[in-house]
């Protein structure tokens, strides 16, 4: 490949990866952003939650869908589309007066955003075939896809700090458009790889119902209560869809999810491990951001900047270090050095003040959380989709995002309970408000630390090890390698 095709591939993924930050930003940069949306469209608390969650049930309820299609019919023309759908519905956020009209836009992100989340790891798959770029890419894409939930909590306080909470959606149609058109002028076109087969439309809607029926179960638990008769019945209703779905998908000719995807351990054990490290994450992501303003009294912009320096770290770690790591030493050990950096992290928060100051009690934190999410990421997502054939990349990308989602909406629902609940019991013993507001944020992290852990322990003993991971060496077309 000459030198200009292979700087037309690096642009490429630059382009890639900006349109697949601005999806992955609108998961946390609202949150910031909530106190002045309350105020200014009049929401109450509980309406207020889903500003947040009518994103989340979309997003993970259409992943698999979304990655399937990209299979199916290219993935740069699922890419644009999804695309193009979002950079819509963040022009309708921003321009919203009211609170029907903001919850529906956001909800229209979603779907936007579930496809072209499910389908930018594929394209990075298919530009990429030489192992040490493809780390290197995926790095960096790793990068994105990790870091980008405190990106958004930076861009959400700098953006409401200075101008107000439309521009945290506004920005994104212009940087949409962009994206748009240097995808339409960069990224090569390339046919669906099963085009000419069946669409398993009931599969579809079977995967899609579950899962969203399932996120609105967990994204309402705290507010219904976990063993309230709603919660458990729409739990039981996402089981029997998956069962249902499962039954069909055994039988299926041509299956939107072909179960045989699940006998390949790393794809599984990656996926189990992605659940458990997206509910560190959320701990993160969301606590820190309370402890940092409830407690410590910082404002939206002090917030965004108190994780710049955990944005730095990540960006340098996955875009070079990361790779070369996995390269040199496989998956287990980097994904389990890093799940176990940031955990450490979370452990110092759980240790953290009520007067706590940023240098001692903040930053160390912040940079092992930083140091941690550099490291893991790369590893767990090509650990992910390194057996799988070419023509399954984007379902095995969809099937990811779908547990990182997921993981991340039940986790974040069970440690805000276990915040909300040590809250309560701290208040009630005569504990101030702060006081119990941090108490309850310390047992939270834990919780963050033990998933941190599990999910180092996972990977550090189930993954399968190679010199160089099976498909990340496979020439285009080519069939995965079998697992031992």
């Amino acid at each position: 490949m000459s030198d200009l095709s292979s700087r037309s591939r690096w642009i490429a993924l630059y382009v890639l990866c900006l349109g697949t930050l601005m999806i992955v930003l609108d998961v946390t940069i609202v949150n910031v952003a909530l106190p002045s949306i309350k105020k200014d469209l009049g929401f109450t608390q509980s309406s207020l939650a889903w500003v947040v969650n009518a994103y989340l049930l979309t997003f993970g309820g259409c992943l698999l869908l979304g990655g399937r299609l990209g299979d199916l019919f290219g993935h740069r023309r699922l890419f644009v589309a999804g695309l193009a759908l979002f950079t819509t519905a963040s022009l309708v956020c921003g321009l919203s007066t009211s609170q029907g009209m903001l919850i529906a836009a956001r909800a229209v992100q979603g779907i936007g955003g579930a496809v072209v989340s499910a389908v930018s790891f594929g394209l990075i798959m298919t530009l990429f075939t030489e192992p040490a770029d493809r780390a290197k890419a995926m790095g960096i894409g790793g990068f994105v896809a990790s870091a980008g939930g405190s990106i958004g909590v930076l861009l959400g306080g700098v953006l409401t700090g200075t101008l107000n909470w439309h521009w945290i959606f506004l920005v994104n149609v212009p940087i949409g458009a962009l994206v748009l058109f240097l995808t339409l002028r960069l990224v090569p076109a390339s046919p669906g790889h099963a085009r000419n087969g069946r669409i398993d439309f009931a599969g579809s809607a079977l995967v899609t119902g579950a899962l969203m029926v399932a996120v609105y179960a967990i994204v309402n638990g705290n507010s219904a209560g976990w063993t309230s008769a709603r919660t458990l019945g729409l739990l039981a209703a996402a089981a029997v869809l998956l069962g249902v779905f499962v039954a069909r998908e055994a039988t299926f000719a041509e299956p939107i999810m072909p179960l045989r995807l699940f006998a390949h351990r790393n794809l599984s054990v990656a996926n189990v491990a992605g659940v458990l490290w997206a509910g560190a994450m959320f701990a993160w992501f969301f606590l820190s951001s309370q402890y940092l303003q409830f407690v410590l009294g910082y404002s939206a912009l002090q917030v965004g900047l108190a994780f710049l320096p955990a944005n730095l770290i990540m960006g340098a770690l996955s875009v070079g270090v990361s790779a070369k790591l996995v390269m040199r030493y496989g998956y287990r050990r980097p994904l389990a050095g890093g799940l176990t950096l940031a955990a450490a992290g979370l452990f110092l928060f759980t240790r953290a003040p009520v007067h706590g100051h940023f240098l001692t009690d903040v930053l160390p934190a912040m940079v092992l959380l930083g140091f941690g999410a550099g490291i893991a990421f790369n590893p767990l997502l090509l650990a992910a989709m390194g057996d799988v054939a070419p023509q399954e990349a984007g379902l095995a990308s969809g099937l990811v995002n779908t547990s990182t989602m997921m993981g991340g909406a039940l986790g974040l629902a069970v440690l805000a309970s276990i915040a909300a609940s040590r809250t309560s019991s701290l208040s009630r013993a005569g504990h101030s408000t702060v006081a119990s507001l941090n108490g309850g944020y310390h047992a939270a992290f834990l919780g963050g630390v033990v998933c941190a852990l599990l999910a180092a322990v996972l990977g550090g003993l189930l993954l399968h090890e190679s010199s160089q991971p099976a498909h990340m060496h496979a020439p285009e077309g080519a069939p995965a390698a079998a697992l031992d």
